[in-house]
């Protein structure tokens, strides 16, 4: 998680910034073709830091377990039980076709939970409209050191690391 911290997740923000950087400077001349054609850049580099930037406070060494209070509530209400919901998110995780996240989300309209999947580094928020809660990367990167491309391995050992402390705050600021 070093190496994924360090490199590939500074890689998304050091670029994010030179995009940024260029994209105001079009902006600045009135350049809208170059503006529009920035807009994949922004999108790839500012949704991998802002994934990552959820990620990293959604793992804890002290992690795992299953979570408390009105979190736990939501989720047996939303999906049956915790073994339920933690079925489904694996289920989507491991289905993501190449790279991706399979996410915990708040549908705020709904004032429900739902789990979703995105593709590269696509944000939760801004392709769904659903609130971040929970993200499970399942980009190689975040798990081929350790586990090779078995990817159900790493899905199963990252139960053991989730920050439900995190979760929790997030659910509750959003949900009120």
């Amino acid at each position: 998680m070093q190496l994924h911290h360090s490199k590939h997740h500074a890689t998304y923000v050091n670029n994010l910034n030179a995009t940024e950087e260029k994209y105001q400077e079009a902006l600045a001349r009135g350049d809208m073709t170059t503006q529009v054609a920035l807009q994949p850049a922004l999108k790839f580099n500012g949704g991998g830091h802002i994934n990552h930037t959820i990620f990293w406070t959604n793992l804890s060494p002290s992690g795992g377990g299953e979570p408390k209070g009105e979190l736990l509530e939501a989720i047996k209400r939303d999906f049956g039980s915790f073994g339920k919901f933690k079925e489904k998110l694996t289920a989507v995780s491991v289905g993501v076709q190449g790279s991706g996240w399979g996410w915990l989300g708040f549908n705020k309209e709904q004032g429900r939970l739902q789990i979703a999947a995105c593709s590269n580094q696509d944000p939760l928020q801004g392709t769904t409209g659903l609130i971040p809660l929970l993200g499970i990367e399942v980009w190689e990167h975040a798990y081929y050191l350790q586990y090779k491309n078995v990817r159900p391995d790493y899905l199963k050992a990252i139960w053991n690391v989730i920050n439900w402390e995190n979760v929790a705050e997030r659910y509750k600021a959003c949900s009120k």
